[in-house]
Order: structure tokens, then C-alpha cells, then sequence
């Protein structure tokens, strides 16, 4: 009988050691100590996000042997990521010639919705899923939300680099346009946009060793080609449905 009191007690105190982390991480990004942030290394990881993936989870698992946590401990790579999405909303802002009230609007749109709002619900469906329902039972790991939300983080910053930059660069050249040319470039960029979402989220709970079934994460893209596909046939240009109720929320 001792023995799930044990394990209970050491699931209690792993939980309260990783809120006791998350608040003094949340702390450091609100007194903004730029001097503690490793600004280097938060860089690479968005160049290793875009390129070998797979590379930003190992320095995770080493994270974890060495400081006895998953999710990071240095807010740099968040105030790079809030910083990437003001400029690239910029970008948006003067591509689609929003006004600067619009453009304000549409930044708050961004952020506390796509970005935060969306990705809140993600990384605590995720953060359930892994730790009631896919969790190894021989495995005595423990889970923290902030990790959940690092993964996030990090499956959002090639997603922002495809639709915030790349797409509105393309936007007039061939998205813009109702021809079924377009709505297959426009939408194969969206397929590019939440394949490498689903796929940098899926390395992210295949690192975690007391994890099971992280592949079915994989079955998402084939959703997404459906999709696709679909798109194609009815002729549906997403980037310019989004476009628009972008518009409609935003009042230009």
C-alpha cells in the first residue's frame, strides 16, 4: 500500500517544482533581463527549427539530464519569436496596405489569438493526451504544460515564416487571383505551413521517452492533404478566405 503513496507524493512534488520553474521563467520575461538571455543559441534553435528540427528536442533531452527539466529555462527564444511575429506583422501589414489602426488590430488579432490563444488549447489538449492517455505506464516521467507549450512555440515559428512572410510576398504575384493556378500554390503553402506544424509537434513527443504513440501525431498531415486536395478541386484559395475574415475582423 506504500507504494502508490510514494508514487503520489513524487508526482506531487514534480508538479510543484515545475509550477515553482514556469514562475520564475514567466518571471524573468516580465522584468525583461536581456543580460541572462542567451540570444546566440535562441537564433540557432529557429535556424535548426527550419532546417534539422530534430536537432532543438536532443538539446532538450540534454536539458533534461542536466538541469532536470524539459521545457526551457531561458525566455530568449520567446522575446526572438514575439519580436519575428511584430516584424513580420509588419510585412503582412504593408504587403495587404492595411491602415496603422488596422494594422495594430491585426497584430493584437495575431498574437493573443493565433499565436497564445490557439496555441494554449493545442499544447493542453497535447499535455492531457500525453499524460493521462499515451503515457507509458512502466515510466515514472512526468510532463510539464510548459513543455507542451515549448513545443508549441517552436512548431509556430516555421508556420509564421511561411504566412507571414512568404505568403504575402507571393500574395499578388499568383494567390491573389481566382484561378485554380493560384489556389493551388496559395493552399500548397498552407500544406507546407501545417505539415512542418504537425511534424516538429510529433518530434517533440517522440523525444519524451515515457511517451507512446507519438506517430499517430504523423496521421494529422494525411488530413491535411485531403484537405488539399479538395481545396483543389473546389477551387477554394484559403489564403484569401483568410484574408478576408482577417479584414472583416480588423474593419479594413
Amino acid at each position: 500500500m506504500s507504494l502508490p503513496t510514494h508514487q503520489s507524493n513524487g508526482s506531487w512534488i514534480c508538479q510543484k517544482e515545475s509550477i515553482s520553474r514556469q514562475y520564475k521563467f514567466v518571471r524573468r520575461i516580465i522584468k525583461l533581463k536581456f543580460n541572462q538571455m542567451d540570444f546566440q543559441y535562441a537564433a540557432w534553435q529557429m535556424v535548426y527549427l527550419l532546417t534539422t528540427p530534430s536537432r532543438v528536442y536532443k538539446n532538450s533531452q540534454i536539458r533534461k539530464h542536466t538541469k532536470n527539466q524539459w521545457a526551457r529555462d531561458d525566455p530568449a527564444f520567446l522575446v526572438l519569436l514575439s519580436a519575428f511575429l511584430g516584424v513580420s506583422s509588419i510585412l503582412f501589414a504593408i504587403i495587404l496596405k492595411l491602415s496603422v489602426p488596422g494594422f495594430f488590430k491585426f497584430l493584437l488579432w495575431v498574437v493573443f489569438i493565433d499565436f497564445i490563444g490557439v496555441g494554449l488549447i493545442i499544447a493542453g489538449t497535447c499535455w492531457y493526451a500525453c499524460s493521462v492517455l499515451m503515457r507509458c505506464e512502466n515510466n515514472p516521467g512526468s510532463l510539464e504544460f510548459g513543455y507542451s507549450f515549448d513545443v508549441h512555440c517552436n512548431a509556430f515559428f516555421p508556420v509564421l515564416v511561411v504566412m507571414h512572410v512568404v505568403q504575402p510576398l507571393c500574395w499578388h504575384i499568383f494567390i491573389d487571383s481566382d484561378t485554380r493556378l493560384g489556389a493551388f500554390l496559395g493552399n500548397f503553402l498552407w500544406v507546407i505551413a501545417i505539415a512542418s506544424y504537425i511534424y516538429i509537434t510529433f518530434l517533440g513527443y517522440a523525444a519524451l521517452p515515457f511517451i507512446r504513440g507519438s506517430e499517430k501525431i504523423l496521421y494529422l498531415i494525411g488530413v491535411v492533404t485531403f484537405a488539399f486536395v479538395m481545396s483543389i478541386v473546389l477551387n477554394a484559395n484559403w489564403g484569401r478566405h483568410l484574408i478576408n475574415f482577417y479584414r472583416k475582423r480588423i474593419g479594413e
